[in-house]
């Protein structure tokens, strides 16, 4: 099983900057608890040992919060380090950054703003039979105007294309933020010290050069980015089971 995993926490959470504006967005309280604990309790429940937060704006935020929380950092048995990125990198160019935090040459990727409750130890076991270099946990949702979806071949888990947002209000399969990345292979094929995308640079253009999986999930699945959905995340986490 896989015990190290990456925390995207470096957005500027623009569209929940109205009802949260003095901490990032993953430290958003949601009953009185940031977003990220959650987070924590969800991944360490899986076995993770090795926790790598990608920090960027109000970076002090996060790192002060933890770092006088816990003496040494840890969680549940965690190890919970930092990875800064100056300068924006995008998702892409953060994740190769905190990749130099990893160890192992496997490691989950979550977001810091979304939570999917994917059954890692299952994620792991596909990724492993479909003998994926890269794969996505995809989520079915009924309102899939606000995200890009994902396109799987006929006849398996490959996927095979990616579609741009198209403000039609129907459903559609989506890319649910929980990834499985083989570190050496995701360093050989993108840039160091440089902004891209992890969707547009990397998926997509390793679309048919390395092998890049998606398969789907039913798990309960909230990204607080909107204040409708941080208000919902509100009500539904008091009966959260992590």
């Amino acid at each position: 099983m896989i015990k190290e995993a990456i925390v995207l926490a470096g957005g500027f959470g623009t569209r929940l900057q109205t009802v949260v504006s003095d901490v990032p967005k993953p430290m958003a309280p949601v009953n009185q608890e940031p977003f990220l604990n959650y987070l924590f309790n969800y991944l360490t429940a899986y076995g993770v040992n090795r926790i790598v937060v990608s920090t960027g704006y109000l970076s002090e935020k996060i790192v002060d919060y933890y770092t006088n929380l816990m003496q040494p950092c840890f969680w549940n048995g965690a190890d919970i380090l930092f990875s800064h990125e100056a300068e924006p990198l995008g998702t892409g160019g953060a994740i190769r950054l905190a990749l130099d935090k990893c160890n192992e040459n496997e490691v989950f990727v979550v977001n810091g703003d979304s939570f999917f409750d994917v059954n890692l130890t299952r994620f792991h076991e596909n990724h492993h039979r479909e003998n994926s270099h890269h794969s996505l946990a995809l989520r079915e949702v009924g309102n899939a105007a606000r995200y890009g979806t994902v396109q799987l071949n006929d006849v398996g888990s490959r996927i095979i294309k990616f579609k741009e947002k198209s403000g039609e209000e129907k459903n559609g399969l989506i890319n649910g933020g929980v990834y499985i990345l083989n570190k050496a292979m995701y360093q050989s094929a993108t840039p160091k010290a440089t902004n891209f995308s992890i969707e547009k640079d990397f998926f997509e253009k390793q679309l048919f050069k390395q092998s890049i999986m998606g398969f789907e999930f039913d798990g309960y699945f909230i990204d607080i980015g909107i204040p409708e959905d941080y208000e919902r995340a509100q009500h539904e986490f008091k009966r959260f089971k992590y």
